[in-house]
């Protein structure tokens, strides 16, 4: 869908069809809210939260959105993710789908906790 590297995360955004690009927003936001004190990049060319580190990443295809919240975050959430093709440390939501947002804000909440654990 892209052709050159985003420079910002609303630059990534603005490259998808309106349809993708509501999704993203949405996804983008739902993330700020559970991780209001990460910030926000383009790491690997995608969207990318860090909290001590990367927090989660986040991308569009072009039939699914791919989120990462690296394989810890896969693991701690394996059952309530087994609808959903997963990897190591991704899941893909198709498009044709709804997206499930209040499952995404437990996985964020779970990698914000572990963040902060392991700096304290």
């Amino acid at each position: 869908m892209r052709n050159t590297p985003a420079k910002s995360i609303d630059n990534y955004i603005q490259g998808f069809p309106e349809n993708v690009q509501a999704i993203l927003k949405e996804l983008r936001q739902v993330i700020r809210e559970q991780a209001p004190q990460a910030t926000e990049t383009i790491s690997y060319g995608i969207p990318t939260f860090k909290l001590n580190g990367n927090l989660v990443h986040f991308g569009a295809f072009k039939n699914h959105i791919s989120f990462f919240p690296t394989s810890s975050g896969i693991q701690a959430f394996e059952k309530e993710l087994v609808p959903y093709e997963i990897s190591k440390g991704t899941v893909r939501f198709p498009l044709n789908e709804p997206i499930p947002f209040s499952l995404i804000k437990k996985i964020v909440t779970f990698r914000v906790n572990e963040v902060s654990a392991k700096r304290n």
